[in-house]
């Protein structure tokens, strides 16, 4: 008799089709390798690796036939009655959730926060030629180009801070999701939830089921406290980057005193190299580079490397230099 699937069979189902679905995105990686060479399989792998799983999963769902890791765990996809099998739409639109959008959604922030990070830069360097690659960009990168283009300095900042809540929401969504699926054990995907496609199982015992369900649930349930956690100490460090920034703030606004008959005026070597004034609350990179601390802060809010060499570090590693003077 047919019943609903429990999260175990769900569990090894998409654990399966990872396995194969990795096997065929290997298979594609190495043709592309052997025809095109290295230097286009890591300019196309992404790409390469989503027309692997749009083939997957057309071959198998939106033909109407069970994947490899549902005809292993003997379950089939059925619509919210329970009754019939999904629709042709229901399973283009689970296809296009779980493979185009994920990809989509990627790409659009990754251009958009170098796009950001590019204007940024060259706001605070010499104006660079806007037509110097313009050829060699997609139509949408064009796009977003051009609306960045026309953002001022705080909404790019605003922007780029938004970007980079996105990029950690996303993984967090879904963390948030997976314990949802212990806890609930249905929609082991979010994009099936969205298109309301569940499974029916037929044979084994229901009394196995529940008692791996119960084991699951509690599962779900510290995956819950977990991501509540997580989510709790990157507000609290958030809150707390805000607050430094704020008090430095104030007392970068304080009036420098200034003894103009006897102190020279500060040289290039004195100048801070992000806003390009003088150097307020003299601030080192590991590296030796020297900063403001409001400029060196905000810009380690998006980049975790020296503006100057590039060399990569942990913004606790910043020393701010009391009393330093040149």
């Amino acid at each position: 008799a047919a019943a609903a699937a429990g999260p175990a069979r769900l569990v090894r189902c998409g654990q399966k089709d990872e396995l194969y679905r990795g096997a065929l995105r290997d298979a594609a990686g190495s043709a592309l390798h052997g025809i095109a060479g290295a230097r286009k399989w890591l300019e196309w792998r992404r790409e390469t690796e989503l027309l692997a799983d749009v083939a997957y999963l057309s071959l198998t769902t939106l033909s109407g036939y069970q994947t490899l890791g549902e005809e292993y765990v003997n379950i089939v996809q059925v619509d919210s009655t329970k009754k019939r099998v999904p629709s042709f739409l229901q399973r283009a639109v689970f296809v296009c959730l779980h493979t185009v959008i994920p990809y989509c959604l990627e790409k659009g922030l990754l251009h958009l926060e170098r796009e950001l990070q590019t204007e940024a830069d060259e706001s605070r360097t010499s104006q660079s030629n806007p037509a110097f690659g313009w050829s060699s960009r997609t139509l949408v990168r064009n796009w977003i180009q051009k609306q960045v283009g026309e953002l001022t300095e705080q909404q790019r900042k605003r922007a780029l801070q938004i970007v980079h809540v996105l990029k950690q929401s996303v993984p967090l969504l879904h963390r948030l999701h997976l314990a949802v699926f212990y806890i609930s054990g249905t929609f082991y995907h979010l994009s099936k939830r969205i298109a309301g496609i569940r499974y029916l199982r037929f044979g084994g015992l229901q009394a196995e089921d529940q008692s791996i369900r119960s084991s699951y649930r509690f599962l779900g349930i510290i995956s819950l406290l977990h991501l509540l956690l997580t989510i709790g100490i990157q507000l609290y460090s958030f809150k707390q980057k805000q607050r430094a920034r704020q008090e430095w703030k104030l007392h970068r606004n304080l009036p420098h005193q200034k003894n103009t008959t006897k102190e020279k005026s500060p040289g290039r070597h004195s100048r801070c190299t992000l806003c390009l004034e003088e150097r307020r609350h003299t601030t080192a990179t590991p590296c030796g580079h020297l900063f403001c601390w409001e400029c060196i802060t905000e810009w380690c809010n998006t980049r975790v490397k020296c503006p100057l060499c590039r060399e990569k570090f942990h913004p606790q590693k910043l020393i701010y230099l009391r009393h330093y003077q040149l």
